[in-house]
């Protein structure tokens, strides 16, 4: 079976995922389009399809990859969140992003830290009690270790032209720096902004139904997740503990499915 090559930095978004008084945090996403590229290029136009199908009143998707060695068709299934924008392609492409994760693909940005971009490397607006940001940033840099985990990682602000973050060593720490080239500002401005989020606000209806499809697939107590932080349900989970969850979740799962095997 062929194993899927790391994202580049080019294929990784960075994303604001909350804004407060002293900074934002980002997160790091891959769309679908990334996907669809990476399965041509490791299976052909051939070797790869995908199918949706509505299960208990939510959208699936299912990813099959075919072994070029054997010619085995290999599935991975995952279930879909709607968008603020479009809701049925909203689901129809988160859940064949989730399903290409289960297959592997961008799999490494499970390892990646909690990434908080200082007020001084971001601009930081107040509107009615609330934060907000109109700086866009992106990955310039990224580096992983033997075991697929990001071993450096390097982040700008393209509003600003600077680097904003930075985590880990590069391998070649000697290479000269290039600076990042900074953003028009008319493209900036025409940016909605990234508005504050209340760490403490209970989760969605949907963010726990997607924990549950989850805990679902690895066959995982549910308790496993909610008394981590603390609370008797999945549904008095708050965002900060879901964006916790979502840096550091990954090695209880994988823990979890070591002791199932």
């Amino acid at each position: 079976m062929k194993h899927f090559r790391f994202l580049r930095a080019d294929e990784i978004e960075a994303r604001v995922a909350m804004v407060k008084e002293k900074g934002c945090s980002v997160l790091l996403y891959k769309d679908a389009r990334v996907d669809q590229n990476i399965l041509d290029e490791t299976f052909g136009i051939f070797g790869w399809q995908r199918h949706h199908e509505m299960i208990g009143g939510n959208l699936y998707c299912t990813v099959s990859v075919k072994d070029p060695d054997t010619g085995e068709w290999i599935e991975k299934q995952d279930v879909g969140t709607e968008s603020n924008t479009e809701k049925e392609k909203g689901q129809a492409s988160d859940s064949f992003k989730r399903a290409c994760f289960n297959l592997g693909i961008g799999r490494e940005l499970y390892t990646a830290p909690f990434i908080w971009i200082k007020s001084e490397d971001c601009n930081i607006q107040e509107s009615k009690g609330r934060y907000c940001t109109y700086d866009r940033f992106a990955v310039q840099r990224i580096e992983y270790n033997d075991s697929g985990a990001i071993s450096f990682l390097e982040i700008t602000n393209r509003s600003k032209g600077k680097v904003a973050y930075t985590y880990g060593r590069s391998k070649d720490a000697t290479e000269p720096r290039q600076e990042p080239p900074k953003e028009p500002q008319a493209e900036a401005a025409s940016e909605k902004p990234a508005a504050s989020v209340d760490p403490t606000q209970p989760i969605s209806d949907k963010q726990v139904l997607e924990l549950k499809m989850m805990c679902k697939r690895h066959e995982m107590p549910e308790s496993m997740i909610f008394e981590k932080y603390g609370h008797k349900d999945l549904k008095e989970m708050t965002i900060g503990d879901r964006v916790d969850f979502w840096h550091n979740g990954d090695a209880m799962i994988q823990e979890w499915d070591k002791k199932r095997a």
